[in-house]
């Protein structure tokens, strides 16, 4: 069997038998963006804002944002948390959104998933403008990154491609299999991985890519997996291929960087438009 590079979205990432310390390199990357934003506030910008919405009482969800707002305070991004009962309509989410689209004074809107099973997240995702999206969910944020063109991209596979980068992991021509198909991460992952970098968006990566999912026969899984130079998954099933067993202290750290690093993004935009 080769050698691998095994990424878990969920929680850790090794190359062989070296750790990629994602907790230490998000400390890094918010270091970096604390400097940043103070220079840019020093040059007499308004500090950039976040509001993160959440609806219902999801003790994870909570955890999440706590833990966004916490980093985002910490770096210089103005946060706020907007909190709804369960009970609230997807009208009135929507239009709380709207609110938020035209306030001048907000860069970045995040809603947290997932919604109550009484609202279309699809819905509630393209209601944010794309331009404050820092979520990289809306259609337009989505369609961008298709197209390999410059835009916000979702945190966690935004977080994926940092670390391969940051960690020197050679990608170019090398068979890449991403276990797992979600809209939100395994998808964009796999459009970053197979991109050719000298496309606009700068985020190519140049491997191939082949993408695995609950469908993929399991003798097929294994071999793809076995055949794979890297290997990026959400779940465990990647273990038949040898791989470590997932830790924490991975993409999760990265992940909330990352969306520091969109809203930073998004403020900027927003300030050249």
């Amino acid at each position: 069997m080769r050698s691998h590079t095994y990424i878990d979205s969920l929680g850790s990432a090794r190359m062989m038998a070296r750790a990629l310390d994602g907790k230490a390199l998000a400390k890094e990357i918010k270091d970096e963006l604390k400097i940043k934003i103070h220079n840019w506030i020093n040059a007499g910008h308004r500090a950039p804002s976040l509001r993160c919405i959440i609806v219902g009482q999801d003790p994870a969800s909570h955890t999440y944002v706590k833990n966004k707002i916490a980093a985002a305070t910490e770096i210089g991004i103005e946060a706020q948390t907007i909190k709804y009962d369960a009970t609230l309509t997807e009208e009135a989410l929507i239009a709380a959104i709207e609110l938020l689209n035209n306030d001048k004074t907000v860069d970045g809107i995040l809603v947290q998933l997932p919604l109550p099973n009484s609202i279309d997240e699809r819905r509630v995702c393209n209601a944010v403008a794309p331009e404050k999206d820092v979520d990289g969910f809306h259609i337009t944020n989505v369609g961008q990154l298709c197209l390999d063109m410059p835009t916000i991209v979702p945190a966690t596979a935004l977080a994926v491609i940092e670390m391969l980068k940051r960690f020197k992991i050679d990608t170019f021509g090398r068979n890449a299999v991403v276990v797992g198909r979600s809209k939100n991460v395994g998808l964009p992952i796999a459009m970053m991985l197979h991109s050719d970098k000298n496309h606009d968006s700068g985020l190519g990566m140049d491997a191939t890519v082949t993408i695995c999912h609950r469908h993929t026969p399991p003798a097929q899984l294994e071999l793809h997996c076995r055949n794979a130079d890297i290997i990026i998954t959400a779940t465990e099933v990647v273990k038949v291929a040898g791989a470590v067993t997932p830790v924490p202290g991975g993409v999760g750290p990265m992940t909330v960087a990352m969306l520091m690093h969109n809203t930073f993004q998004a403020a900027q935009k927003i300030w050249q438009q």
